[in-house]
């Protein structure tokens, strides 16, 4: 029988990992390397997360859109008193009735306390929602696929607040031609009287 050939990357020795003095002006390097990826990654999650957030908000007005048409002020401001500030209800109820008697809350029951308290506190004084009462808005809305949260700033923002239900404040108008016609041509009072020098 012949003898069996040994490969050569077994008799060689494998390379060495380079160790670096941890003053040397190479290990601060390498240091500053890793912080930045870790914050690099830190931001890269923090803002999915919030564009996660965003999408669901901006998600359950798409949903409660009519099949057809747009809402009015009150069928939009009972939207929200009644189904957007109170989907946390049964969720807090349950927590309430698993913690014993004289226990302190759970962290999520805290948690959905307040984040119930500031959107009920960020509805009395103004909540700025997507205008589902301007028609050009809603027809563009429907044109959203749900996942591209920058495609919201397209469309038509109004400040609502429980204190005063028959009023809105327009809080961004919009940067979608559609919307922004209708303020072009009433800032061009005489647009139709105007010559063009050729």
């Amino acid at each position: 029988m012949a003898p069996s050939k040994t490969s050569k990357t077994s008799t060689k020795s494998s390379k060495k990992e380079k160790i670096f003095h941890p003053q040397s002006r190479k290990a601060d390097q390498l240091s500053r390397k890793a912080q930045r990826k870790d914050k690099l990654v830190s931001l890269v999650s923090s803002r999915n997360k919030k564009h996660d957030i965003l999408a669901d908000f901006y998600g359950f007005f798409y949903h409660s859109m009519p099949a057809e048409g747009t809402l009015t002020l009150e069928e939009l401001h009972s939207l929200i008193a009644d189904v957007w500030l109170k989907r946390h209800d049964e969720e807090l109820e349950t927590e309430r009735a698993a913690r014993r008697k004289g226990r302190p809350k759970s962290v999520k029951e805290s948690r959905l306390e307040d984040l119930t308290l500031r959107e009920s506190e960020q509805y009395r004084t103004g909540f700025e929602v997507i205008d589902l009462t301007h028609p050009e808005n809603v027809t563009l809305f429907r044109t959203w696929d749900q996942k591209e949260v920058p495609f919201i700033d397209l469309l038509r923002f109004i400040r609502i607040c429980s204190a005063s239900p028959n009023t809105f404040v327009v809080s961004r108008p919009g940067k979608h031609y559609s919307i922004t016609k209708d303020l072009l041509a009433q800032s061009l009072p005489n647009s139709g009287d105007m010559e063009l020098d050729t």
